[in-house]
């Protein structure tokens, strides 16, 4: 019945093409329909790495572990958003996931929302929930949002001092 084209746990485009969240990948199935959606990139937030994901040598893993219902660091923010950067600048598609992919992914999400639509921290927040219902789970993973908000703000600030 399968074609080997099953669609991975939690998987939704935040940006088509460019970037993905989804839950932790964990069949062969799963791996293959990244690579067919043009993501060769896989940014892995748990803590160990996800199953089989080296049977995929074309999808090149970046692993940033992070506790489970804890927040990132914004060192662990920026090196996610270069990932993507780098990644969409070469043409490049790029999926990120924790567990389930909604604590630690939606918070990355949302930080990526805050930083390629000039949203508020807010905004970041409801839009990223609307797009991917149930993320960002505790209160620490919405301070992370709106801490990289006021952190966006301020350098936007110094540069244009």
């Amino acid at each position: 019945m399968s074609s080997g084209h099953e669609l991975p746990p939690n998987f939704s485009w935040v940006e088509p093409h460019k970037l993905a969240g989804l839950a932790c990948p964990s069949r062969p199935s799963h791996y293959r329909f990244l690579l067919e959606n043009g993501v060769k990139h896989l940014v892995c937030l748990l803590e160990t790495l996800p199953p089989g994901y080296e049977s995929f040598p074309e999808l090149q893993l970046h692993h940033i572990s992070i506790v489970d219902f804890t927040p990132p660091t914004l060192h662990q923010i920026l090196r996610f958003l270069n990932i993507v950067e780098e990644a969409n600048a070469r043409g490049e598609a790029v999926a990120v996931h924790c567990m389930h992919g909604l604590g630690r992914t939606g918070t990355m999400l949302a930080c990526y929302l805050l930083k390629t639509r000039k949203l508020s921290g807010q905004e970041a927040l409801r839009e990223t929930r609307r797009l991917r219902e149930g993320s960002i789970e505790t209160r620490e993973q919405e301070e992370a949002v709106l801490n990289f908000w006021k952190h966006l703000q301020s350098c936007s600030q110094k540069q244009n001092a």
